[in-house]
């Protein structure tokens, strides 16, 4: 049995080499990333600066701000399943990609051989069958409770450090961003195809802690520690690490895909130069694609560039279902598991060389991009006003920030002219990587993300949790029971802002709260 605790000592030399090559590739400007915006004339530039300035009136609520995701926002009635909406704008044409999207997210895939061949090639190990069953109606996954051991939308990632040289150059040059578990791969599977055994159970422990406001009120947290048991093929390597994650809300994927690098980096300050506490850094990664350099948009560590990139890395680790992009029909199964690499694949030659060919990820890829941010509730109310003066007032804004406008004249996955350029979005996250603090350190690596960095979370929709997942469960392990439970586990650069949070007044603190209902 392994659990999270062996996971704080290790990997500080990892890390190093990954900080260190990270400096010389920006020297020697082989991180050719933007700095300016080349979409735009003058005019609109200084246009859009104007825009995205951060408002210090909160008397009323800002132009558009009701739009969180620009012309693409849903405006339909909420319901359970108003993640589920497709970008407003559209066309029929699209609409109707949109829908053959979702019903491959809706998927069930079976295992091979089948009757229904086209459905074919689960695992042989997994976590989840469809797309849906981790991202239920496309909202929050839920944290794994102790009597539960149902982890369907919380996984695992294994990770080890470098053991050879060959893996320490792969680090230094982004090929690989950590290393899987010689055993038991990039991520724990619990689950398996008949005749074969899963890799594993996981099980959680909690310990309870006290936090203190200013006022005296009381909030009780709840702090995890995970663990490995009945593991099938043998030990562990003693430098895995463990990393529970669940899964992330899908609404408004393509418009932050679409916002464009230079305003990104323009928030980052990796080594605080302005002296407020706050050190963004922009994550690096490959295009799995093209192989490119890239910066890291998506997964609790911005391990991923595109939504594309999200889409088959959950396919084939998640599902183990092979696509063009990840054509290896065995998921994550190692060289350890011979069994696994014996079952039957569910690639049909007639459909292609994967058991996902084209246009399955494309498709999935669509849906993906354009699931539709709700509209904002209550944006004027004055106690939702004076929430966000708190929210601003105590720091939050400074990782969370308020909007974006997306790049003019982009192509969407399709080829054809997307439907999110030049739109004035409301996501509140910088989408760069944070010191959040030893309390929700994971001692992983994930490129130039230590086991204390995480990508700042977009706020957009948090407020419909509840609705959408039937529960409230925030952070990348869904401990968090309540948004006050969320705010007072941050540490490291937002120790700050929680510390304001926790030291303003009863009223100030729940009218802070009801603006984050509101978005």
């Amino acid at each position: 049995m392994i659990n999270t605790q062996a996971n704080r000592a290790l990997l500080p030399a990892f890390a190093a080499v990954f900080l260190v090559f990270s400096i010389t590739l920006a020297a020697a400007g082989i991180l050719d990333f933007p700095t300016t915006r080349t979409d735009l004339s003058t005019e609109q530039l200084t246009r859009v600066r104007d825009v995205t300035r951060a408002t210090t009136d909160f008397s009323k609520a800002e132009s558009y701000e009701a739009m969180q995701g620009g012309a693409l926002t849903s405006i339909d009635p909420v319901t359970r399943d108003i993640f589920s909406k497709p970008s407003a704008n559209l066309s029929l044409e699209r609409g109707q990609d949109f829908h053959l999207g979702n019903a491959l997210f809706r998927k069930l895939w079976v295992s091979a051989p089948s009757s229904t061949q086209a459905s074919d090639g689960l695992g042989p190990l997994f976590n989840a069958r469809s797309c849906q069953s981790c991202h239920l109606r496309d909202g929050r996954g839920h944290g794994l409770e102790k009597t539960v051991t149902d982890a369907t939308s919380l996984v695992l990632r294994l990770a080890r450090p470098a053991a050879t040289r060959e893996e320490e150059q792969a680090a230094k040059d982004f090929r690989a961003l950590n290393f899987p578990d010689s055993t038991y791969g990039a991520q724990l599977q619990d689950l398996a195809v008949p005749g074969l055994a899963a890799e594993g159970k996981v099980t959680v422990s909690y310990s309870e802690e006290t936090a203190t406001l200013a006022d005296g009120e009381t909030v009780t947290l709840r702090k995890p520690n995970y663990f490995v048991t009945d593991l099938a093929y043998g030990p562990m390597d003693p430098t895995t690490t463990l990393s529970p994650r669940i899964a992330p809300p899908m609404i408004g994927l393509g418009l932050i895909e679409a916002i464009p690098e230079a305003d990104i980096l323009a928030n980052a300050d990796p080594d605080d130069k302005n002296s407020d506490g706050i050190h963004g850094k922009a994550a690096i990664v490959r295009d799995h694609r093209t192989g490119q350099l890239a910066l890291g948009r998506f997964g609790w560590k911005a391990q991923n560039a595109t939504v594309r990139d999200q889409a088959a890395d959950a396919f084939s680790v998640d599902i183990g279902i092979s696509t063009p992009d990840r054509p290896n029909p065995y998921g994550d199964c190692t060289a350890k598991e011979p069994r696994c690499l014996s079952m039957p694949n569910g690639v049909q030659k007639r459909l292609g060389d994967t058991e996902a060919p084209d246009p399955v990820l494309p498709l999935v890829t669509f849906y993906s991009e354009n699931l539709a941010v709700p509209a904002r509730r209550k944006a004027s109310f004055p106690d939702v006003l004076h929430g966000k003066e708190m929210f601003y007032r105590s720091g939050c804004a400074s990782c969370h920030t308020p909007k974006f406008v997306t790049r003019d004249g982009i192509k969407s996955s399709d080829g054809k002219d997307s439907p999110q350029a030049f739109q004035l979005i409301w996501p509140y996250s910088d989408f760069l990587l944070h010191d959040m603090g030893e309390d929700l350190s994971d001692g992983q690596q994930v490129g130039v993300a230590s086991g204390r960095d995480w990508r700042t979370p977009p706020l957009w929709g948090i407020g419909l949790t509840q609705t959408v997942s039937g529960r409230q469960a925030y952070l990348h392990d869904g401990r968090a029971r309540t948004l006050t439970e969320a705010i007072l586990w941050h540490g490291g650069e937002a120790e700050k802002a929680r510390n304001a949070f926790a030291d303003l007044s009863k009223h100030d603190r729940q009218t802070l709260i009801n603006f984050l209902e509101s978005l």
